[in-house]
């Protein structure tokens, strides 16, 4: 997977820390953040985009992202901007010079450098080590640790990944699927209990600056698939009564977990109708 760096200097205007925090305010409410670069040489669209910053405080590895326009007749490409590091928590030069020595990280590389593949792979590694996955959320990977062609992004926003707000919404919903119904409690014992993920259903037009969450009405319980399935309608996921609707539609047949007590009833039943059956034979 092809991969670039994108060097922005923290201490200019444009590149200024309103700026920053607005890439990092519309990362946590939508799940990326699109801006335009300029480079030198042709960038494909689909590669790995890795963010250094540097500044008089020092600098290093802040960001990951993905190319999602080839470079045009102006050199310039636009980039998905997908996990933005809190400022002043980078991975710094030195580190990314310990692992990768074979890269100038100093003087910082100029913006739209190319890196090998096994430079690329070894920069995942260490951005996942630093990063890793959401707490609340195991199956989600860090962002930028899976190579671009592995994954398919489903936006969410900051209301989904909020402990207190999933804890207020698990609390009041329960932890069953409000779309499909499952439970990982119910299939998977003490290992599932309590783990399900949550869901936004405010559509993103409507939230405005003064907007404030309600957890009780405006999260629900989804499972990893339906929560995938809502957001891939974009910019307004589907809601859980629409999934339950598509479910149907295709044709879903709703089950139930036997109890034991019900799977021993069952067994008792099946030696004594074949105990019958030995019996009508014999005769």
């Amino acid at each position: 997977m092809p991969a670039i760096l994108l060097t922005l200097d923290s201490d200019q205007p444009k590149d200024g820390i309103a700026s920053y925090l607005d890439a990092q305010a519309a990362i946590d409410r939508t799940g990326f953040f699109r801006s335009r670069w300029l480079v030198n040489g042709e960038v494909a669209a689909g590669s790995d985009a890795w963010l250094l910053v540097n500044g008089v405080h020092g600098g290093g590895l802040t960001g990951h992202g993905s190319v999602t326009s080839a470079t045009n007749n102006d050199k310039a490409v636009l980039v998905d901007v997908g996990a933005l590091r809190t400022r002043g928590e980078h991975i710094p030069f030195a580190e990314l010079t310990n692992r990768m020595p074979g890269v100038l990280w100093n003087p910082y590389p100029a913006t739209g450098t190319h890196l090998a593949e096994a430079e690329a792979a070894a920069l995942r590694d260490l951005w996942s080590e630093y990063v890793g996955p959401v707490a609340e959320d195991p199956t989600s990977p860090a962002p930028g640790s899976l190579p671009q062609e592995a994954i398919r992004r489903v936006g969410v926003n900051r209301y989904e990944r909020d402990p207190q707000a999933r804890r207020e919404c698990i609390a009041h919903h329960g932890t069953s699927c409000a779309a499909c119904g499952f439970s990982f409690g119910t299939a998977y014992g003490a290992l599932g209990r309590e783990f399900i993920q949550v869901h936004h259903i405010v559509p993103p037009s409507q939230l405005g600056a003064g907007y404030q969450l309600d957890a009780l009405t405006d999260l629900v319980p989804l499972c990893p698939n339906c929560h995938a399935m809502a957001h891939l309608r974009t910019p307004d996921p589907y809601t859980a009564a629409e999934l339950r609707r598509i479910i149907a539609a295709a044709g879903h047949v709703d089950g139930s977990i036997v109890s034991d007590e019900e799977l021993a009833a069952q067994e008792a039943a099946a030696r004594i109708l074949e105990a019958g059956s030995r019996d009508a034979h014999s005769t």
